[in-house]
């Protein structure tokens, strides 16, 4: 005979459902987030999970709350990117690294790339990073203007400009041409030199028909 379950077992228990519910929750944000953006409303969220939608705010009282789950290793990556841009003993070469690695983590995850263009003044471990990030991407424009190679009226705020188009970019042409976002970075970064000098050649445009897919995509929008 099973004997009956003790107050601790009860209480563990639901610790346990807890845990797992939250598992299920982030698992769920983390993939809807990546594919549709980050306005997918919470019901949907919730459907994925497959949880009830108080569940899930019971774990994650705003939305912001969830979004700084789900990002916050994102945010790890973007701070390191940072840090290793400004090890590199070449400033140009850091700098222009930096740049092509944040928009590559844009194009692999739309949410992402949302994140990157919003701001979220409740989330504040997330907007710690982010200041963090900020703070080094200073340095690293100082460090690009001192060698001579970035142009002197580059402005810190180029960059969230840069992403904001980026993520348009990418939003758009979607799979139909995934890797247009990186041409449009690439003459972007020309444009960033004190000097104009190529050192390689652009990506490849999109092909024509992958191009007109993306139009169709948009126009179906």
């Amino acid at each position: 005979m099973t004997p009956p379950a003790t107050p601790d077992d009860i209480r563990q228990g639901l610790r346990t459902d807890a845990e797992r519910n939250r598992a299920r929750v982030l698992a769920a944000a983390r993939s809807v987030f990546s594919e549709q953006g980050l306005e997918v409303p919470m019901t949907v969220i919730a459907r994925q999970a497959g949880v009830g939608i108080a569940t899930l705010y019971r774990r994650f009282p705003t939305r912001e709350d969830l979004i700084g789950s789900v990002f916050d290793d994102r945010m790890d990556a973007y701070v390191a990117a940072i840090s290793e841009a400004l090890n590199d003993t070449d400033p140009w070469h850091g700098f222009t690294t930096y740049v092509e690695r944040v928009c590559a983590m844009q194009a692999a995850d739309r949410g992402f790339a949302d994140l990157l263009t919003l701001t979220f003044p409740t989330a504040k471990a997330l907007e710690a990073k982010r200041d963090t990030a900020y703070k080094g991407w200073l340095a690293l424009i100082t460090r690009a203007k001192d060698s001579g190679h970035l142009r002197p009226d580059f402005s810190p705020e180029d960059l969230p400009v840069l992403l904001m188009a980026n993520a348009g970019v990418i939003s758009a042409t979607g799979d139909a041409a995934p890797d247009t976002w990186r041409r449009l970075v690439a003459y972007m970064l020309e444009s960033y030199a004190a000097e104009p000098v190529r050192s390689n050649e652009l990506p490849p445009a999109p092909a024509p028909r992958a191009l007109y897919r993306a139009m169709i995509r948009l126009t179906r929008r």
